[in-house]
C-alpha cells in the first residue's frame, strides 16, 4: 500500500512538473520563432508615465516614434526576454521588406550598392586630392569598411581651425542621412573655388564626413541593396546604446564595445572634434543634450539657439509641416525619453565636443524619390551648423616665454558644469568655446603655469578671438640660462612674453654659433 501511494505521488509530481514546464517550453519556442529570420524585433506597448518608460529604456531600445502613451521599441532576443519579465502587454509589428525602384546617382534619388558606395568615397579623394582624403577607419568581420572623408584646404595638416564631424546611420535602417552625407561631400567639393561660402568653409574648417557608420546593418540583406536593413549591427547590438555613459559608466548596455564603437572611440581620441552631429531617422527633430539625465547642459541656451536655427531653416526650405515635431522641431533629449550609452552624450561629456542628434525624416528609409526633397530642405541647415564651428570664443594658448603652444583648460566662471569646459589642442594650441551671446569671465589654466582670467563679450554668429599667453610658475627675476631652440634673431622679451626694445629687466634671447639660443633674464 505504501509503495502504491509513493508511485501515485511520483506520477502526480511528474504531471505537475510537466504542466509547469509546458508554458515555458512553448514560451521558448515562441521566442525562437520570433527571432528565426532576424536578430531584432520591433514592437509597441502602452506605458503609464515617463518614469516607467525611462526604466524600460534600460532594457530595450526605445524608438523615436514613441508618443505620450504608446511606446515603440526594438529588442534582440536577450533584451526581449528581459522585457517579458515586466509583464507588460505588447504588440509585435511585423517586418516588411522594402522594394523601391532605383533612381540614379545623377538625380541623387537612389541608394547605392555597397561597392558603389566604396567607389564613390574613393572617387571623391581621387578627383579632389588637394582638398580631400579618404580614410578607412577599420574593417568589420563582414569585410565591410567604416569610411570617412576629410576635407580642408590643407587637408591632413594641423592648422588653427576647428575640426567638424558629420556621421550618419549608426542605426542601419535610418538612411536619409546616408545619401544626404554623400551629396553634401559632392556639393562641397564641387563648390570649392566656385562658391564663396563653400570655399570659406573648406578654408576655415577641418571637415570630416562619415556617411555610413553601420554598413552591416544597412546591407544586412546583401551588398546589392538596403531593402532589408536592420537597426542593430551584425551582433544585434544597438550601437547608439554602446558608448560610455556620463551617468552609467562603461558598457551601460551590458555588451562589449562593438567594432564600430571602438572605431569611433579611436577617431574621437585622435581628432579633437569641436562640433559634430549624428544623423538618424524616424521623426523630424533636433535632439540636443542631455539624453542620460534631466539636468540641463551648461550651454542649454546655446543648444536651443543652434537647434532652432537648424529647424527654422528646414521649415523655410521644406514643405509645410516638415521638421516641426515636438517643440517646433527641437527637443531636449531627456525630456523626450531617457537614452543611456548614446554617442551624443559621450562626445559632449568625455570628448568636450558639442554634438547633437539630427532626426531627418519620418520614414527611416525614405522612398528614394523623396531624397532630393530632403536634400533641398536640409542642406542649408547642414551648412549653417557646420559654420557654427567658426563662431564663439577662439584663439591660441602659448607659453609666455617660449611661445610654445600649450594644452590648457578653458573654463567659464560660474557657468561650466558636467564637462562643459574645453581644452586647447596640440600641436597648435588652438581652442574653440561655443557660447550664447553674453559677457563671460574665462579662466585659462595649466599645471605649472599661473592661471589667467579674462573678460570677453560673445556675440551670436561672430568669432571672438583671444590669444592667451600663460606665464610659467618657475619664472622668477633671477639669472637663469636655458637652451630653448633655434632662432635667427636676438630678441628682448618682457616678463609677460611680449617683444620689447628695452634691455633692462627683460629676457634676452641670444643666438649662439651652433644655432641654439641662450635665454637670460637681465636685471639692471
Amino acid at each position: 500500500m505504501l509503495l502504491k501511494k509513493l508511485l501515485q505521488n511520483s506520477k502526480m509530481t511528474k504531471k505537475i512538473l510537466f504542466f509547469l514546464l509546458v508554458p515555458f517550453i512553448g514560451f521558448s519556442q515562441n521566442i525562437d520563432h520570433l527571432f528565426s529570420d532576424r536578430g531584432e524585433i520591433y514592437f509597441s506597448f502602452e506605458y503609464k508615465n515617463k518614469n516607467q518608460l525611462n526604466n524600460i529604456s534600460n532594457v530595450v531600445s526605445i524608438d523615436h516614434k514613441t508618443t505620450a502613451e504608446l511606446a515603440f521599441a526594438y529588442a534582440n532576443k536577450k533584451q526581449f526576454k528581459q522585457f517579458l519579465k515586466l509583464g507588460i502587454e505588447y504588440t509585435i509589428i511585423p517586418y516588411k521588406s522594402l522594394n523601391f525602384t532605383h533612381g540614379s546617382k545623377n538625380n541623387w534619388d537612389y541608394y547605392p550598392t555597397y561597392q558603389q558606395y566604396v567607389n564613390m568615397m574613393t572617387a571623391f579623394a581621387d578627383s579632389f586630392p588637394n582638398i580631400c582624403k579618404m580614410h578607412s577607419l577599420g574593417t568589420l568581420n563582414s569585410g565591410r569598411e567604416i569610411l570617412i572623408v576629410q576635407i580642408s584646404d590643407n587637408v591632413g595638416q594641423k592648422e588653427d581651425e576647428p575640426s567638424f564631424l558629420y556621421t550618419s546611420s549608426m542605426h542601419g535602417d535610418e538612411l536619409a542621412g546616408y545619401i544626404l552625407s554623400l551629396r553634401l561631400i559632392d556639393y562641397i567639393l564641387n563648390g570649392y573655388a566656385n562658391n564663396q561660402r563653400l570655399t570659406d568653409l573648406v578654408d576655415g574648417i577641418d571637415i570630416w564626413i562619415n556617411p555610413l557608420a553601420n554598413p552591416d546593418g544597412a546591407y544586412y540583406g546583401g551588398n546589392q541593396n538596403v531593402w532589408s536593413a536592420t537597426r542593430y549591427n551584425a551582433n544585434w547590438v544597438d550601437l547608439n546604446r554602446n558608448y560610455p555613459d556620463p551617468q552609467d559608466g562603461p558598457h551601460p548596455d551590458g555588451n562589449p564595445y562593438q567594432s564600430e564603437t571602438n572605431i569611433f572611440l579611436g577617431l574621437a581620441d585622435t581628432v579633437n572634434f569641436t562640433i559634430s552631429a549624428n544623423m538618424h531617422g524616424g521623426v523630424e527633430v533636433c535632439n540636443y543634450p542631455w539624453d542620460t539625465w534631466s539636468d540641463l547642459a551648461a550651454d542649454d541656451n546655446w543648444w536651443q539657439y543652434v537647434s532652432k536655427e537648424y529647424a527654422d531653416s528646414c521649415q523655410a526650405n521644406g514643405n509645410n509641416g516638415y521638421f516641426n515635431y515636438l517643440n517646433d522641431g527641437i527637443t531636449n533629449g531627456y525630456d523626450w525619453y531617457e537614452a543611456d550609452g548614446g554617442r551624443q552624450d559621450y562626445m559632449n561629456y568625455f570628448r568636450y565636443c558639442r554634438e547633437f542628434t539630427l532626426e531627418l525624416s519620418n520614414d527611416k528609409t525614405p522612398d528614394p524619390n523623396d531624397l532630393p526633397y530632403l536634400w533641398d530642405a536640409n542642406y542649408p541647415s547642414l551648412l549653417n551648423y557646420m559654420e557654427q564651428s567658426l563662431f564663439g570664443l577662439r584663439g591660441i594658448v602659448t607659453d609666455s616665454i617660449t611661445g610654445v603652444p600649450l594644452k590648457a583648460k578653458i573654463e567659464i566662471q560660474g557657468h561650466d558644469m558636467d564637462s562643459s569646459h574645453v581644452y586647447s589642442n596640440l600641436p597648435i594650441g588652438n581652442y574653440h568655446r561655443y557660447l550664447i551671446q553674453a559677457n563671460y569671465d574665462i579662466t585659462f589654466s595649466k599645471s605649472g603655469y599661473y592661471p589667467k582670467t579674462i573678460n570677453a563679450t560673445i556675440l551670436n554668429n561672430i568669432a571672438t578671438v583671444r590669444n592667451i599667453q600663460l606665464v610659467p610658475i618657475n619664472t622668477t627675476p633671477t639669472a637663469i640660462t636655458e637652451v630653448i631652440g633655434n632662432d635667427k634673431e636676438n630678441l628682448f622679451i618682457d616678463i609677460l612674453g611680449r617683444k620689447n626694445k628695452q634691455i633692462k629687466n627683460n629676457i634676452q634671447l641670444i643666438t649662439k654659433e651652433n644655432s641654439t639660443i641662450n635665454k637670460q633674464i637681465i636685471i639692471e
